[in-house]
């Protein structure tokens, strides 16, 4: 019996995921995965609009019933005294059905972006709206403070904004080293299946998006800083396999990763490019430098990154990963160059 229920919530939840993916052909894409006959799909679908989970559009077309909650804190009234207060009276009783794995990532970067805001932003007020349906969450946080961006530029006096984007790829970047980590946006980023920081007209993110979407969500001179952050409410992923990612057996953050589609328009060829990308990687032990979707890069970059930069720093290792068979070539020559 127990067989027959848990089969069932997994093509329901099945139906969700396609229907969220909008699959305009559910009812026979479920029926052909689970080799059911239609008529089931289609009662376990009215089962879902009973329960208010999805409702239909029109004839063969279906949506995630979404709710969503808005809140807004106040520096004056004492809501950014501390992060407690913030995740307790926005986003926990949200999220205190899902699974306690799920829970502590959602208390854990939650609380250090409201902390960002509290601690650095010199921001009045912070919006936090959360948009869930039955398989995701989004929280977005928006603040009016100096914006993140910027108030890295003009600590670190870099040159550009993209300079201050590209170091927090890196992690272990903070403004306060006293109370701060430098930590907390880094994990973060990686605990969360999206997340994306805009500022200063700028897009931090690990992940792929389209800049069209991304513009509905804030403006691009929008002052301040907007964090948006998404995860699955049934995430099998935890905190501590996150961590232990980036950390030795002591639990000492000693590895990071640069994803170099998100650094760079085009493809980074310069040298100046290269000592960009190598700032402060000597705080690291261990590098991957991620070439996912670049098609080429420039004999200086490569060379004074894999010769230059890794000559001088012969105890860090430098580890690319996802190269093609042009940038894969460029490594191997600049490589063996250093040999002759």
């Amino acid at each position: 019996m127990k067989f027959k229920e848990d089969r069932k919530q997994n093509i329901k939840q099945y139906i969700l995921e396609k229907i969220s993916q909008k699959d305009l052909s559910v009812s026979k894409t479920v029926a052909n995965t689970f080799s059911v006959n239609p008529s089931t799909v289609h009662a376990y679908m009215n089962e879902l609009m009973e329960e208010n989970v999805i409702r239909k559009i029109k004839r063969g077309q279906y949506e995630l019933v979404s709710k969503k909650f808005s809140y807004i804190l106040s520096r004056e009234n004492g809501d950014l005294d501390n992060d407690t207060y913030a995740f307790d009276a926005c986003l926990s009783q949200h999220i205190n059905r899902f699974g306690g794995n799920v829970q502590n990532i959602w208390n854990y970067a939650f609380s250090e972006m409201i902390n960002n805001v509290m601690d650095h932003s010199q921001a009045d007020s912070l919006s936090i709206v959360i948009s869930q349906d039955y398989l995701n969450t989004n929280v977005t946080i928006a603040d009016n403070g100096i914006g993140i961006f910027q108030k890295i530029k003009d600590y670190f006096k870099l040159s550009s904004i993209d300079d201050a984007i590209c170091e927090l790829f890196k992690g272990k970047l903070t403004t306060d080293t006293k109370n701060h980590s430098g930590e907390g946006i880094f994990f973060s980023s990686k605990l969360m299946d999206d997340f994306f920081i805009l500022s200063s007209g700028k897009v931090f993110t690990n992940n792929k998006y389209d800049d069209s979407k991304i513009l509905d969500l804030a403006l691009e001179n929008q002052e301040g800083t907007c964090v948006i952050m998404t995860l699955s409410n049934f995430s099998h992923k935890t905190a501590k396999e996150v961590f232990d990612a980036y950390a030795n057996v002591d639990g000492g953050f000693i590895r990071t990763q640069i994803p170099l589609k998100n650094i760079f328009d085009a493809s980074p060829v310069s040298r100046s490019q290269a000592k960009r990308v190598a700032n402060r990687l000597d705080k690291f032990k261990e590098v991957i430098v991620d070439f996912d979707e670049i098609e080429w890069v420039g004999q200086a970059f490569a060379h004074q990154l894999f010769v230059v930069f890794a000559n001088a720093h012969p105890d860090i290792i430098l580890l690319p990963v996802n190269m093609n068979d042009d940038v894969t070539k460029m490594y191997n020559h600049v490589k063996s160059s250093d040999m002759d």
